[in-house]
């Protein structure tokens, strides 16, 4: 099946942002997508200071827009982290995934916050003001089982081992690495997360805006079983598409088994929750 990443030009305006994105929702669906990804943080600027002014319950203005979007174009709907999402007094770093008749099959909470300092280089820290979420995500497509993650958990290898056990094919992180960190790791830990999994991994970012406060590193890209980029962007907006080869996976599990000769034995991840 095709997966279509969409790499964002994010404004500060939020209206702006939800018709652009739709509008590139529609015409990736034109073009053969049957499941299409939109980036971290795309219907606002990234940044603490913007969180709670842009937070929106769900449903509210941005889902409702996914859900109309996804059900207009038949497709399946990775809506990034569509919003801050406000509950119960708390913020937290939320994606929402539709189906192709609009309704809601997913809502991560990104498990692992943001917050870190190099020196010189950036510090940055999320929990100042959003709360983790508590659970991993997952959701059914007639492709196959899709894993979901937002950016800084696509550091925790044992969160993507999870949804391999659980029997996810494809793992798709929205992300908003910065240009520190991007150019380090990005492509190294999809590359890293797909070959210890036998999964594609698909991580799609905010295209770069040099006078955000807080730029992104761009380069949306999508990485196949055998740790191969088979796509990837440049940092402008753009569309980037691939092709989800399913019998390729299954021949990578067959030539190196590392499935089924884990010594769980010896050792083990599970999920707590």
């Amino acid at each position: 099946f095709c997966l279509a990443l969409i790499q964002l030009q994010v404004s500060a305006l939020k209206s702006d942002n939800l018709q652009r994105a739709c509008r590139l929702v529609r015409e990736a669906s034109a073009k053969g997508a049957k499941v299409v990804a939109l980036p971290e943080c795309f219907n606002s600027p990234y940044g603490t200071q913007y969180f709670k002014e842009y937070a929106e319950k769900i449903p509210g203005e941005s889902t409702e827009k996914l859900s109309e979007v996804a059900k207009e174009c038949s497709i399946y709907l990775i809506g990034g982290r569509s919003i801050p999402e406000e509950d119960g007094g708390k913020l937290y770093n939320t994606c929402t995934v539709f189906g192709p008749d609009g309704a809601l099959l997913a809502k991560h909470r990104k498990v692992h916050l943001f917050d870190i300092s190099i020196p010189g280089k950036i510090q940055f820290k999320e929990s100042e003001t959003l709360s983790p979420g508590n659970s991993l995500s997952m959701f059914d497509t007639p492709y196959c089982k899709v894993g979901l993650g937002i950016c800084y958990d696509m550091r925790f290898a044992e969160m993507a081992q999870i949804y391999g056990q659980k029997g996810c094919q494809l793992l798709i992180y929205p992300g908003a690495f910065n240009l520190t960190t991007g150019p380090a790791h990005w492509e190294l830990l999809q590359r890293g997360r797909a070959v210890d999994n036998q999964v594609y991994v698909a991580a799609v970012s905010p295209a770069r805006d040099e006078k955000a406060s807080y730029v992104a590193w761009g380069h949306s890209t999508v990485v196949n079983p055998w740790g191969e980029v088979i796509a990837k962007a440049g940092p402008e907006e753009t569309v980037i598409y691939t092709d989800i080869d399913l019998k390729k996976l299954a021949e990578i599990r067959q030539q190196i088994p590392i499935l089924s000769q884990k010594r769980c034995d010896l050792y083990g991840i599970e999920m707590k929750k």
